[in-house]
């Protein structure tokens, strides 16, 4: 079964000259062309970045308003790894919209490796787009993309896609433009570009590449019938993306165009019927009460055939062009009504189901209250030989075995489970649960709100016994 997926919140495909030198002696145009699109990738490895979303948790049995987890309350924290690439020097990048809805903790990791925090500034939630802000140190600027004109790009042509697969790190994977103008039914405004390049899950909202450089798509859904690449990838065309970051930055939201009516596509059966040629424009299926199009004069069963000097092939231009169009603004139709060709002037007016992103934009998501009982919401038994045989746990592991976590408790979020082994906190070894609650004791008057504890973990059925790590666990509410 082929589904539809975002290629977001969770593979490398070396390109040609970077894998390895060729066997035989490469001819010098294609060594020049190897030379210059390395040179592109170093160019704008830059403006790419990795995206680490932690979202807010959510009760399956109270309240998302609730200061403190209910009793009996079970959470699904969710941690989504994405893409996105710097849209202005001080400090905006654009991803997905799916890739941060929701979260409380946002991590932007650059192509050097640093590491820091941002915030949603705005998005346009229906056409899957956000716009993050990150603080910029006085006169270091950062690198931003430059746009390339995604409306003359052309079957065949190259392109590179960056991003973060599978939450692995930056990677870069090449390929050609396989389709456009695509309908994958995501909105019905859909015109993407299909490219074989590989995106996978955490791709989403990373940028598209052409041969120069410039930016024409950003990296959004992928179709497949497994979980992976099969070479069907999605980005949202450049222009969109320019649309929306331009209606964000002047208003707040996006005001598209609207006439206030439904359409579809003429197939070949209705031109037949309707004595046409041949199959072309989009015939009138409704129209709205004390809408643009009333206003206008147009009638059910007119045939739009073109919008301004526009001839839109299908539904999807039709709608595209409106959308794209300012409120407000006086447009020509030409429509074919009875079989003759008329003009019908129009204006737009703004497009009633998009206002409810200006009184809902996205808000920021405070962080949940975590519960930090005076036992963390540990419970904790001593380890027996029966019950180090039970959870098939080494001899070498020594310490205090994890009988219980307490839902809604930071050690529930940072993954302390039942069958976990707290070997030491901090350089204390744990046997028993007076020396547990003594080192617990300790960390909090020294000051701290973190203690690192040493756990051994659950084995989950693996051939090999995993190997111990450290757990840096809140014992302070403050």
């Amino acid at each position: 079964m082929t589904r539809l997926r975002y290629a977001g919140p969770l593979l490398l495909m070396l390109l040609p000259g970077l894998a390895a030198a060729p066997l035989l002696p490469t001819p010098a145009r294609a060594q020049d062309a190897e030379m210059n699109q390395e040179a592109v990738i170093r160019k704008v490895l830059p403006t790419v970045v990795n995206i680490l979303a932690h979202a807010r948790p959510t009760p399956d049995t109270a309240s998302m308003n609730a200061s403190a987890p209910e009793e009996g309350d079970t959470f699904e924290f969710k941690s989504s790894a994405g893409s996105g690439f710097v849209v202005d020097p001080d400090g905006v990048i654009l991803t997905n919209w799916h890739v941060v809805a929701g979260a409380y903790e946002i991590f932007v990791t650059f192509s050097d490796g640093r590491r820091v925090d941002a915030e949603i500034l705005n998005a346009a939630r229906i056409i899957d787009l956000a716009l993050l802000k990150v603080k910029v140190e006085d006169g270091h600027k950062l690198q931003a993309v430059t746009w390339g004109d995604s409306q003359k790009v052309q079957i065949g042509d190259s392109v590179l896609a960056i991003g973060n697969p599978l939450g692995i790190g930056t990677s870069v994977s090449g390929g050609i433009v396989s389709a456009l103008h695509r309908n994958i039914s995501d909105t019905p405004y859909d015109d993407f570009i299909q490219t074989d390049a590989a995106i996978n899950h955490g791709n989403s909202g990373g940028p598209l590449f052409n041969r120069k450089g410039e930016v024409i798509g950003v990296d959004s859904a992928i179709i497949s019938p497994t979980a992976a690449n099969a070479g069907l990838g999605f980005a949202l065309p450049a222009y969109q993306a320019q649309f929306v970051i331009d209606q964000l930055k002047k208003y707040g939201w996006v005001r598209p165009g609207w006439l206030g009516l439904k359409i579809q596509d003429v197939t070949p059966d209705m031109a037949h019927a309707l004595h046409m040629a041949d199959p072309h424009g989009s015939i009138v299926a409704w129209i709205g009460p004390g809408g643009p199009a009333e206003a206008a004069g147009l009638r059910v069963g007119d045939i739009i055939v073109r919008f301004e000097e526009d001839s839109p092939p299908d539904e999807r231009a039709l709608l595209r062009d409106i959308s794209g169009s300012p409120p407000g603004r006086n447009v020509t139709l030409g429509v074919l009504r009875a079989g003759k060709d008329i003009e019908v002037k129009a204006t737009l007016a703004e497009w009633p189901r998009m206002k409810w992103e200006e009184a809902n934009a996205p808000m920021k998501v405070p962080p949940p209250h975590w519960v930090i009982p005076a036992d963390l919401g540990i419970k904790t038994t001593v380890l027996t030989d029966a019950l180090r045989t039970e959870n098939e746990i080494p001899a070498g592991a020594q310490g205090l075995l994890v009988t219980d976590v307490s839902h809604g408790t930071d050690a529930a979020h940072r993954g302390l489970q039942p069958g976990d082994v707290i070997m030491q906190i901090g350089d204390v070894a744990v046997d028993s649960a007076s020396v547990l609650r003594q080192q617990i004791d300790a960390a909090r008057s020294s000051g701290n709100d973190l203690a690192m504890f040493l756990v051994f973990p659950k084995n989950k059925g693996k051939s090999e016994f995993p190997s111990p790590k450290w757990l840096p666990l809140r014992v302070s509410a403050s």
